[in-house]
């Protein structure tokens, strides 16, 4: 166990900073709303900014997964065209910001991309004045706002879909636990944001240093102060390459039960699949898009590029859809923040999605169930929005 929990440990950290980086510049408003008009009898012209060019051989696949599954969504699109034009950046946010300036200048109606919430940021920042919005592939909300949107599924997203489901389930009394890392912070914010929504009680926190050690002094005390406090629901931040394995080891055997006590992840528990298995994640909830639509993509970009997509590569598919979308309503500010915030949203490879005027997105999330070592899902995820969003 210690042996996998830190060789994850160092890479889990850097992507839990990336993801905690607080930047505000780019939520100030665009001076402009409306952006580049729409020429209904011309291409749409999309720069799409990859990460290609880093040194970073991950980044290379994810770059390539990315442009492919954009390809594929140019493909399925009826009565729109698009030009499509790449921007490698590496990960270098003056670089990125660079590269959507020359997109801008070379006619760019809308920017997709870049992956990196730095770079990302930076690309809005560069661009801000012509208007012209930024759909970054990022998850990280605090670049989110004024002419950058983040494609990628957020803490919140999800924190708002399972806590609400606990408290129209009788599981509305909710202890968070959360990793002493940037990463757990922001979780731990997330569900109590999402718990003031729905009406959920948070009813503690605990904590624990993240390492093996760490969790282990720490499981007594967690079970003690969800018992203590009468908690329906135990909430983790933890995913199933840091904490989680052992918590669900630990937990159970210093008293506190799943079948006793709900728990629920914040982070999906299904990958690996071996963690199905655990005897501690056995009635646990957690969140995800939809299996069957996402096993369609996996299928169609499988048979299309003999390979299976990188985890995000999906996002790029939304952003063209969204954008091919936008575009056959043929209004001329099509890709402006108003039509990009519509109520209804988008349909894209993993469900629905809308993009909120505040830069984050909400997606349509499945709740699943572990049963007998299998995912379950419990509740379906929405194939459509009803009213305008939170």
């Amino acid at each position: 166990m210690f042996a996998v929990f830190t060789s994850r440990r160092k890479a889990l950290t850097r992507a839990a900073l990336l993801a905690a980086a607080v930047v505000v510049t780019a939520c100030v408003p665009s001076p402009s709303s409306r952006g580049p008009a729409l020429d209904p009898g011309a291409p749409v012209q999309v720069a799409l900014i990859l990460p290609s060019g880093s040194g970073n051989s991950g980044d290379e696949v994810l770059a390539r997964n990315l442009k492919q599954a954009a390809d594929l969504a140019i493909a399925d699109l009826q009565g729109v065209q698009i030009d499509l034009r790449v921007y490698n950046a590496g990960s270098d946010p003056a670089f990125s910001a660079a590269m959507a300036q020359q997109a801008v200048q070379e006619g760019a109606q809308v920017i997709l991309g870049p992956v990196y919430a730095e770079a990302a940021n930076a690309a809005g920042i560069a661009v801000r004045g012509s208007g012209v919005n930024v759909l970054s592939f990022s998850n990280n909300t605090d670049i989110a706002g004024g002419n950058v949107f983040v494609l990628g599924p957020t803490f919140q997203n999800t924190a708002n879909r399972l806590v609400s489901y606990a408290a129209r389930n009788g599981k509305g009394r909710i202890m968070v636990v959360y990793d002493q890392n940037p990463a757990g912070a922001l979780g731990k914010r997330a569900i109590e944001t999402a718990a003031a929504r729905s009406g959920a009680t948070i009813t503690g926190a605990e904590t624990y240093s993240f390492s093996q050690q760490g969790v282990i002094d720490a499981a007594p005390r967690i079970a003690s102060a969800a018992k203590a406090s009468a908690s329906d629901a135990v909430f983790f931040t933890a995913d199933t390459a840091g904490a989680l394995p052992l918590l669900a080891q630990l937990l159970p055997e210093s008293g506190l039960r799943p079948g006793d006590t709900q728990f629920i992840g914040l982070t999906r528990w299904d990958i690996p699949t071996a963690t199905l298995a655990m005897p501690g994640v056995q009635g646990g909830w957690f969140a995800l898009p939809d299996p069957a639509l996402q096993t369609l993509f996996q299928s169609r970009f499988t048979a299309a590029y003999g390979d299976v997509p990188h985890p995000i590569a999906g996002l790029a598919y939304d952003g063209i859809a969204a954008i091919g979308a936008l575009a056959k309503q043929g209004r001329p500010d099509a890709f402006s923040a108003a039509s990009l915030t519509q109520g209804a949203g988008f349909a894209g490879v993993s469900g629905v999605f809308r993009l909120r005027a505040d830069g984050t997105n909400e997606r349509g999330l499945a709740i699943a169930q572990v049963r007998n070592a299998q995912m379950v899902v419990i509740d379906s995820a929405p194939r459509s929005f009803s009213g305008a969003g939170f």
